[in-house]
């Protein structure tokens, strides 16, 4: 039976919302608003948290959320690392610092530091929503900072592409007021 079939059913069998009582009805309206999907960052965010928790019980002696420290956090993003899909050029590499390499070579796949970064930001988002303090989140230390700092920097190195932060168009945004003003200046001449 499909989603819709289902969805389908679930609706025929509740009485009309004319019918049922206000209570009844705040009760209908919650429970959907649990049963809604989650979006694509929650999904993310339930899936990293569940990897880093099972994660910890595979170490050995097995650590609690309540053990983990950033220590376990820098563990488990070198950990990662084997899983990734960016080739980082080693310091010896014909290629190292070729954002475009013409051959192949046998440096290694790693994680790519946007990615690392999203998923410090998912991890750090959900501690917190179950129960963990901010000042004692692993996720937001200084050394985690600093350790995906020095990600970005050598592969930016190594790969030949520098990470520049996005400037913020504050001129086109000061004359886009500026000419709202004026535009509202021009309407209200008009109007008069």
């Amino acid at each position: 039976m499909s989603t819709a079939q289902l969805q389908n059913d679930f609706s025929s069998a509740q009485p009309s919302s004319s019918s049922r009582p206000a209570a009844d009805q705040h009760q209908h309206a919650s429970s959907a608003a649990v049963a809604a999907p989650l979006s694509r960052y929650e999904s993310q965010k339930k899936r990293d948290w569940n990897t880093f928790g099972q994660y910890l019980k595979n170490q050995t002696p097995p650590v609690s959320l309540s053990q983990c420290n950033f220590n376990h956090v820098l563990e488990f993003l070198r950990y990662l690392d084997q899983f990734g899909k960016t080739k980082v050029h080693m310091n010896g590499c014909i290629f190292f610092g070729q954002p475009d390499p013409p051959a192949p070579c046998t440096c290694p796949l790693r994680q790519a530091w946007g990615s690392l970064d999203a998923l410090i930001g998912r991890l750090r988002a959900a501690y917190e929503e179950h129960g963990g303090s901010p000042e004692s989140n692993p996720f937001g230390s200084g050394a985690i900072r600093v350790y995906l700092r020095e990600v970005k920097e050598c592969q930016a190195k190594a790969r030949g592409i520098p990470y520049t932060k996005k400037k913020k168009k504050r001129s086109s945004q000061i004359k886009g007021i500026s000419n709202h003003d004026t535009a509202s200046k021009s309407l209200k001449q008009l109007a008069s």
